[in-house]
């Protein structure tokens, strides 16, 4: 039988029919000439379709090299043997890393002494046109009092380094913001090691595309995910509306004046925002990623058109809303702070000129 998640991935590919003869096959042929030649979700759809095409579909060979294929940052010798102890080897972390990340309902009860991990693995790819421009991968050290209490922002490159992207040339005016939405795609995936659970936390494809005007020829693509973000730590728990955050990557692509100019990918970054545009905390972020590993389910991008740049601009809604309610609130209550402010001068003055 296959898996809950394995076989969701069926549901979205094309049926596999399968004669009463595919014993007639040889296995090598099967595994040598039909297997290798399918992606992940073929592969998953395939596996489901008879109990000798389950055998050979999940032998971990297979989805070892599909997972390199798609995320050659996992081929570290680090992050390897990390995926190789999850229940069910590469399977299992594609079945996590591959679809896209549905996580919009909070956890009916919150456990405030969960345990917390030691520290997330981050398995960064950029591509562009289908060309790998960065692989890279970087702990994050979770365990230690200044992760828990600062804003949590990650950052995979130091500050003065930077990665030349050959393949990536750009374009003039918009038409460079367009080619990046349309061909630059990223993937962020966060693995604990100990848990054994993986959550790619990137949109995919960029949700926003903006020029820096500031700082010369530099554009900044956005990619983001919105999950569930009521947590108890920040007391908003009791609150009568649905809280999101807004876990979002950015990439800084800088291009030289000269004509035909270099294009260096200069900033990956990543942090997680609420609804009032303030960067969560260390331990806050934590126990949302955590929570989006664990229960957030998976979905095949764009699934009832649903995609992420739907759900980053409702997003962006809601919080423009809030925004004017509480710049509304705030003027209606200076106003009244004004007129009390005004009235106690008048009863002051009236006070002692005639007293």
């Amino acid at each position: 039988m296959c898996s809950d998640k394995m076989s969701s991935y069926s549901s979205s590919s094309s049926t596999v029919t399968v004669d009463d003869d595919i014993s007639a096959v040889p296995q090598d042929v099967i595994q040598t000439h039909i297997l290798t030649r399918l992606d992940g979700p073929a592969l998953a759809a395939t596996s489901c379709a008879s109990s000798q095409l389950h055998a050979l579909s999940t032998q971990d060979d297979l989805w070892r090299q599909i997972c390199s294929a798609t995320w050659p940052s996992i081929t570290d010798e680090n992050v390897s043997r990390v995926v190789s102890t999850f229940p069910a080897g590469h399977r299992s972390f594609f079945s996590d890393a591959f679809p896209a990340l549905d996580h919009l309902r909070q956890p009916s009860e919150r456990n405030p002494d969960r345990h917390l991990p030691n520290e997330l693995v981050s398995c960064v790819d950029i591509h562009y046109k289908n060309a790998l421009i960065v692989s890279k991968t970087h702990v994050i050290e979770t365990a230690t009092d200044w992760f828990y209490a600062a804003p949590l922002r990650v950052d995979l490159f130091d500050s003065k380094d930077s990665v030349l992207a050959p393949t990536l040339h750009g374009g003039e005016g918009d038409t460079w913001l367009k080619d990046l939405e349309e061909n630059l795609t990223l993937s962020w995936i966060l693995i604990d090691p100990v848990k054994k659970r993986a959550v790619n936390i990137s949109s995919g494809r960029a949700v926003a595309v903006e020029r820096q005007w500031s700082a010369g020829d530099v554009l900044r693509a956005r990619f983001a995910t919105i999950m569930a973000g009521d947590y108890n730590s920040s007391g908003r728990s009791g609150s009568s509306e649905m809280e999101y955050v807004k876990c979002e990557v950015a990439v800084t692509c800088v291009r030289s004046k000269e004509e035909g100019g270099e294009v260096h990918v200069r900033e990956v970054s990543m942090q997680v925002e609420d609804m009032e545009g303030r960067s969560l905390s260390g331990r806050d972020s934590l126990v949302i990623l955590q929570e989006a590993m664990e229960i957030g389910k998976r979905r095949k991008r764009g699934e009832g058109g649903q995609n992420g740049k739907v759900r980053y601009e409702e997003f962006t809604e809601r919080k423009r809303v809030r925004k004017e309610k509480k710049d509304k609130r705030e003027r209606v209550l200076d106003m009244a702070c004004i007129c009390v402010g005004v009235s106690v001068f008048f009863a002051l003055w009236f006070f002692i000129l005639y007293v």
